[in-house]
């Protein structure tokens, strides 16, 4: 066994000391660097089987925000997003009225009266083989 002299044992322990902080100060700063602010959102969303839809019906999905429509001519999907700045529309006597702004649209998501300019947006409906409905928000 070598004899260590305090000097060499104090010198061991401050370079030990600077190099294991400096790797935590590093893995810090990457993790710092990675952070992600906007996380990405979910554009798919699987609604079950389409047969949960009675024809004449209009189903809120809250989560999404829409408003998935069966009718004669088969299912839409409109976004209850408002075209004018993003809020959530709420239901109104006949459509949908925004609570942020005041803009109004009709069943069909067509502007009754502004500040939206848009139209609601149309979603992308899929029926799958297995009669599953899968709703793209992108």
């Amino acid at each position: 066994m070598s004899d260590l002299s305090r000097r060499d044992f104090l010198k061991l322990a401050r370079n030990g000391f600077l190099y294991l902080s400096g790797a935590l100060t590093l893995g810090g700063l990457i993790r710092f660097l990675s952070f992600e602010t906007n996380p990405a959102r979910q554009t798919r969303f699987e609604l079950g089987q389409s047969a949960k839809y009675p024809l004449g019906t209009k189903t809120p999905l809250n989560e999404i925000p829409a408003l998935l429509i069966h009718s004669d001519q088969g299912f839409t999907a409109i976004s209850l997003t408002c075209t004018h700045l993003g809020c959530t529309l709420e239901d109104d006597a006949d459509g949908f009225a925004c609570p942020c702004h005041g803009s109004r649209f009709d069943a069909d998501g067509n502007v009754k009266h502004g500040p939206a300019a848009k139209p609601l947006k149309r979603l992308r409906l899929e029926i799958t083989k297995d009669d599953e409905l899968i709703l793209y928000t992108e």
